[in-house]
């Protein structure tokens, strides 16, 4: 279906990428994996012929093959209702309609043209091709599946709130009738439930997909392939099997190549030694020879010597020395020096959360929040949890009750919108506003996540959302928070970012409350869950209650 073949991309002296190929078949679905910046956009843009290639071809076989494409931040036009932005191939059906009209009056006049017939005869296989894919009685599943049923036909898309316009752009795309999908980031904003859906879903689909995702938990369900980019070699391989499987791989590949590394290297160590060892032999039985055939002895001491010397040379000059396996720079995240709190962290008692007083979104909250735990806030998208974590914060007055924080805690807030950050700001002030530290001090500090040379220097608004999340980490980091608030703290990092951010969550001393919907990071990271569901919170003890009523129930679904 999809044929990638020798793909190259250069933005004038950068190269983003280069010589990748790889195939789609029918019925495969594909991972694209990689850091942020690699290029995995930039190639799902090629296939669908946005950005043209610097080199190498994409073949889509058939030539009219239907393609549904979901990019990272799809915005409905202005004023379209959530029908129109579902559906908008009802607009082009129109419009091919009247052509047909046009193409038959044609036809009337001009019988035996031939350009007419043609003309006529395209249009009513487009028109035949989109009656097929609208399909309006699966609407309902697609939507309901994504949490979007009780949204209004006549609703204005643009009115939706984020995570919903994420998931109607995902409903658009689906409900389209695509042959081959390629989906940008699609877990983005999708809540357990709906992430679950998506996976039955193309569990059931015919066709073909080609996903980028960070969701470790998701490409292990879906995918049976992986291509990964690797920004040292600026190349991509492949994979057979999900996401797992292909971690396995490459930490058996690289322990293979450590390994033949090592022995390459007392290899080399051996025969510098034996050169060295015989050079110094020919020296010496020069010095000391007195006779004839002592220096004829030395002189083949000599050859010997520099016989190894070549032989050396042509070992360190071979094309399959293995190269030492490259050690990937990843976000430093150290928490230290944080300030010492009470046992009891937080309280919520008796509070009600929302935005109009008599319909709360969340009610009757009776929780508290101990030291050194890492609570994963669950529930689905828009049931209030990032209103709860805006309540705590003290950005939104309660609707009744209170929230009240323990003794000497410092809260570190990272919102979903990243709408804390100073778009004007860049990440060297930022830092500077909120840390004692001298310019280089800062600067070296923000080389840990990730800001290299100049780009300390860039504006918040011009930097990307994973970017942002770095940034918004380092603040945390460079202020000793002894409370996290965290509202999708890794929803834009990359797959090595959320690593090392487990990493750190492991060693973090202080307390945690995320809304999360990584249920990889959520399995690694929480000692408790709490659950909005009914209209309030409800606390689970540890992991294995949690695993036990999802079991059971649907409630967090």
């Amino acid at each position: 279906m999809l044929t990638v073949n020798q793909l190259t991309k250069r933005y004038g002296d950068v190269t983003i990428f280069q010589n990748v190929s790889f195939t789609v078949n029918p019925g495969e679905r594909v991972g694209l994996v990689g850091p942020n910046g690699c290029g995995k956009t930039t190639l799902l843009r090629m296939v669908t012929g946005e950005v043209a290639p610097t080199a190498g071809s994409v073949a889509l076989v058939p030539g009219d093959l239907r393609v549904g494409y979901l990019p990272q931040g799809l915005e409905p036009a202005p004023g379209e209702t959530l029908h129109d932005f579902l559906y908008p191939q009802l607009r082009e059906l129109a419009a091919l309609e009247a052509a047909l009209e046009q193409h038959a009056l044609a036809m009337a006049e001009s019988p035996g043209d031939p350009a007419v017939w043609d003309a006529y005869s395209k249009t009513l296989a487009r028109i035949e091709r989109l009656s097929r894919a609208y399909q309006p009685g699966s609407a309902e599943a697609v939507l309901a599946g994504l949490d979007l049923a009780d949204v209004a036909p006549d609703t204005p898309a643009g009115i939706l709130s984020g995570g919903q316009k994420t998931r109607l752009s995902l409903a658009r795309v689906l409900l389209g009738g695509p042959e081959l999908l390629l989906l940008d980031e699609p877990t983005n904003h999708l809540d357990i439930g709906a992430l679950e859906w998506l996976e039955v879903w193309l569990a059931g689909f015919p066709g073909a997909a080609l996903i980028v995702s960070h969701d470790r938990t998701f490409l292990d369900r879906t995918v049976n392939r992986v291509v990964a980019f690797d920004p040292e070699t600026l190349s991509a391989s492949s994979y057979t099997g999900n996401y797992t499987d292909y971690v396995a791989a490459v930490i058996k590949a690289r322990d293979k190549q450590w390994a033949e590394y090592r022995d390459q290297v007392v290899e080399i160590a051996r025969l510098r030694r034996d050169a060295r060892q015989t050079m110094a032999n020919a020296q010496h039985a020069e010095r000391d020879s007195t006779s004839d055939s002592a220096r004829r002895l030395a002189k083949k001491a000599a050859k010997k010597a520099k016989a190894k010397e070549k032989r050396l040379e042509r070992y360190l000059e071979r094309a399959d020395l293995v190269e030492k396996p490259g050690c990937s720079w990843q976000m430093k995240l150290v928490f230290e020096d944080l300030p010492a709190g009470g046992r009891d962290v937080l309280h919520l008692e008796r509070l009600a959360v929302g935005y109009a007083p008599g319909a709360p979104l969340l009610g009757d909250i009776n929780l508290t929040l101990r030291a050194g735990e890492r609570i994963a806030l669950l529930g689905p998208n828009g049931c209030g949890k990032s209103t709860l974590l805006r309540t705590i914060m003290g950005e939104i007055a309660p609707l009744a009750g209170r929230v009240r924080a323990g003794a000497n805690i410092h809260i570190g807030y990272q919102a979903q919108e990243q709408e804390t950050l100073d778009p004007e700001a860049n990440a060297l002030a930022a830092l500077l506003a909120v840390a004692a530290m001298s310019h280089t001090e800062a600067r070296k500090f923000l080389h840990y996540f990730l800001f290299a040379g100049d780009e300390v220097f860039t504006p918040v608004a011009a930097l990307s959302y994973g970017e942002r999340a770095r940034l918004m980490l380092a603040l945390m980091v460079a202020r000793g928070c002894n409370l996290l608030v965290l509202d999708e703290p890794i929803n834009h990092l990359d797959v090595p970012a959320r690593e090392r951010f487990e990493q750190a969550m492991a060693a973090y001393e202080g307390t945690v409350l995320a809304v999360v919907h990584d249920r990889y990071f959520v399995d690694r990271f929480a000692t408790g869950i709490w659950v909005a569901e009914g209209g309030t919170v409800t606390r689970y003890i540890d992991r294995a209650e949690y695993q036990k009523v999802r079991a059971v129930t649907d409630v967090i679904l």
